[in-house]
């Protein structure tokens, strides 16, 4: 890694005559590495693209063997001065297309029955990159387009995500360095929960101990995050507040499981048949958005040779086939299509050979899970007095709105703006709570697991007041 000292002294023409080089040389290798290509058309999508987009690799790890692919999205407002984020999705393993096309980017799959074309783009109003710029980068290795060039780099593991987003950021900003003193916000959802804030703490750790180029990092922000393996415990609770289990069963499940729901003793025969009747009364619900149709089904057909050779445009692997028009993972099918497509590869500057079959989730490569909770991190970049936006979509199951509120009420940090509504046009768009240690949490009304993806507008106003630090 390169490293600048911290003040050229008080000679400009020595200062010039030492650093000059080392940027052009960085400029060099740079172009040599095809560290990043400007992005003019897609696939899919009518006439240039109204923004700038550049994709690329940054080669990570000791060898950099590990390369990283990236979409880089200029802010649509005014990037000299906007902040910067690193956008992680979650799954671990899921490609941030994910976050990028679904979630908080400026482009959108057109929602039409697929007729073996590429899918069509269209642009998202209320993409966050019209108050910020942003890095959507594919972590860990072997998600998305991201890929290794050894068997040994190919190793999975959250230690290891976090070291190489750390590293992936450093580099990336002294090939972009343009925007060094731009301030820098890391971000994601779902299982990024667990390694964000163990990333935002390596930064912090590593401009303390002078590496350069130093990073502007102010702060995080999360959405749905996992935070520790205890969370399912309060799907029972949440299930029951949603009116979706019966108050016997709810009085029946606290009573002879006593809180503990995930590491239930064999013994306990009273505790799992209660569990069994639960997991009965849930089935057919969509954990990820209670008041959405359970689509789930269509991920899994029969392997027939004839369907798929009669049929080639509906099927996507021997595991998949398309859902109803009227299901939202419906666009998942249409990302995968896209994303396969040689041209649309092409244009996105992917290396022939990188990769096979581009996945949106590689939950079937193995992932190395060492840290069983981020609270810690937490505390500690709370101390150091570092801002975060803890969000959650309230009729998410998944990871509960009541595990995130139980983990900030630990933290014991005194309330400086107390629960209140939060608006957006006028109307209601959730609820709201600051704490002195520089965090604020919102739920946000009506969504889901990744709450943008269900409620766009009202996630891109929480996320632009929050940013320009303005009560939400």
């Amino acid at each position: 890694m390169v490293r600048f000292s911290s003040s050229c002294g008080d000679s400009y023409s020595i200062c010039r005559r030492f650093l000059l080089p080392i940027l052009l040389s960085l400029h060099i290798s740079c172009q040599l590495a095809s560290c990043g290509s400007i992005v003019r058309f897609l696939p899919g999508f009518e006439g240039p693209l109204p923004f700038l987009l550049e994709t690329g690799y940054v080669g990570v790890g000791e060898t950099e063997d590990v390369q990283a692919f990236y979409y880089f999205i200029e802010s649509e407002s005014n990037p000299r001065v906007d902040p910067l984020m690193l956008w992680l999705t979650g799954g671990p393993g899921c490609s941030v297309l994910s976050g990028l096309m679904f979630e908080i980017g400026p482009l959108a799959f057109k929602i039409e029955e697929y007729n073996g074309s590429v899918p069509n783009l269209v642009l998202r109003s209320h993409s966050w990159t019209k108050v910020s710029s942003i890095i959507f980068v594919d972590m860990p290795v072997l998600t998305g387009f991201s890929y290794a060039r050894t068997n040994s780099s190919a190793q999975r593991s959250d230690l290891l995500l976090i070291h190489q987003a750390h590293q992936f950021l450093r580099k990336w900003l002294i090939h972009h360095p343009k925007f060094l003193s731009n301030e820098v916000y890391i971000g994601g959802d779902s299982s990024s929960g667990i390694t964000i804030p163990a990333i935002v703490q390596e930064i912090s750790q590593g401009n303390e101990k002078g590496l350069k180029p130093w990073i502007n990092v102010q702060g995080y922000l999360l959405g749905n995050p996992s935070t520790s393996i205890r969370e399912p415990n309060y799907q029972i609770s949440f299930a029951h507040g949603m009116g979706l289990i019966s108050d016997e069963l709810y009085e029946s499940l606290q009573r002879n499981c006593k809180g503990e729901y995930i590491d239930i003793d064999p013994t306990n025969i009273l505790c799992s048949r209660d569990i069994k009747s639960f997991n009965e009364t849930m089935s057919g619900i969509n954990s990820q958005h209670i008041l959405e149709p359970d689509c789930h089904e269509f991920y899994f057909i029969s392997k027939r040779r004839s369907l798929v050779q009669k049929y080639p445009w509906k099927i996507l692997s021997s595991y998949h086939k398309l859902p109803p028009l009227w299901c939202r993972i419906y666009v998942y099918f249409l990302c995968e299509f896209w994303a396969n497509d040689d041209n649309v590869r092409k244009a996105l500057h992917i290396r022939k050979g990188s990769i096979g079959k581009w996945q949106r989730c590689s939950y079937d490569i193995p992932f190395e899970a060492y840290i069983t909770s981020s609270f810690e991190f937490h505390v500690n970049l709370s101390r150091k007095g570092y801002r975060s936006l803890i969000y959650s979509g309230d009729h998410d199951m998944t990871v509960p709105f009541l595990s995130t509120q139980a983990w900030i009420r630990s933290l014991n940090y005194s309330i400086v703006d107390d629960w209140r509504q939060w608006y957006t046009n006028g109307q209601v768009a959730g609820y709201t709570r600051t704490y002195s240690n520089r965090m604020t949490f919102a739920t946000v009304k009506g969504g889901g697991h990744t709450a943008p993806e269900y409620k766009p507008e009202e996630c891109l106003e929480m996320y632009s007041r929050w940013l320009s630090n303005k009560a939400l």
